[in-house]
């Protein structure tokens, strides 16, 4: 298990990686030493070729609060003294995890036990896939304190809803229900309280059991190809082709499928 000042993260099975936001008395609110360590995890997390899907959750009640505004953050407090460092703040702390999680090429689950509202909902939609419990609340909240969207959700959310139901959502600081949050497209999957956790385990470890080099090439296609072309996206696979139709894995998925068996992927 990792130390951490504001994290738990700990390897619970093979190629699993499990990172919780703890600090619970905030909701998970993220801070200056979060981000930091938030970062320094998923660095780790992608340099690590054992590990092949990782799950990110919280503590307590809550997924993640957004920022802190209770004033608990002392680092926080010290740089906001100056309005231009509003801006640093921002570049040096959220807007790197949101970067990391947007440019990983391994998996990362969302599991969304509680609230996930301004920067916590953009840290959900900067993960592959979420798992909400049916009780948990998504939003933007951050115009209830005249905030704006500024971890990334002003890009994230309208990707994810729509531009007119984004715009609602941040104008009116409207949360949803995680029924709703999943019509709206927000969610990937709602279940039963409680169980969040153990559904997006579950899942992390079907995509471990995957090819790691076709899921992370597939992921890095589909997420490149939302900005490309279709004849640009047909380049790029071309190429990722080159790199996996010759490797062991696609050889063990074709013995493993003729001999009606599971294949056993290195991701070589």
């Amino acid at each position: 298990m990792s130390q951490y000042e504001t994290l738990v993260a700990e390897t619970p099975e093979q190629h699993i990686r499990v990172v919780r936001l703890n600090r619970p008395r905030q909701l998970n609110a993220y801070s200056t030493r979060m981000c930091e360590e938030l970062v320094a995890e998923l660095g780790l997390y992608l340099k690590n070729d054992d590990l092949r899907a990782l799950v990110l959750t919280g503590e307590g009640r809550g997924f993640c609060a957004g920022g802190d505004v209770s004033n608990a953050d002392e680092d926080r407090d010290e740089l906001m003294r100056q309005q231009l460092s509003h801006g640093r703040e921002m570049r040096d702390g959220m807007h790197k995890v949101i970067q990391a999680l947007h440019h990983m090429d391994k998996p990362v689950i969302a599991a969304i036990n509680g609230a996930a509202v301004a920067g916590g909902l953009a840290l959900a939609l900067a993960c592959d896939i979420r798992i909400a419990d049916e009780s948990a609340k998504l939003g933007d909240t951050s115009g209830r304190f005249a905030l704006l969207p500024d971890e990334g959700g002003a890009w994230l959310f309208p990707r994810a809803m729509g531009l007119d139901r984004a715009l609602k959502m941040t104008m009116l600081a409207e949360t949803y229900p995680a029924g709703e949050a999943q019509a709206l497209g927000l969610v990937t999957d709602v279940v039963a309280d409680g169980k969040a956790l153990e559904a997006s385990l579950a899942l992390a470890r079907r995509m471990a059991g995957q090819s790691p080099l076709a899921v992370r090439l597939a992921k890095a296609m589909m997420k490149n190809g939302q900005d490309l072309t279709l004849e640009q996206s047909q380049r790029e696979a071309a190429l990722a082709v080159m790199v996996a139709n010759p490797s062991q894995d696609v050889a063990e998925g074709v013995r493993a499928f003729f001999k009606n068996e599971t294949p056993v992927f290195t991701g070589h």
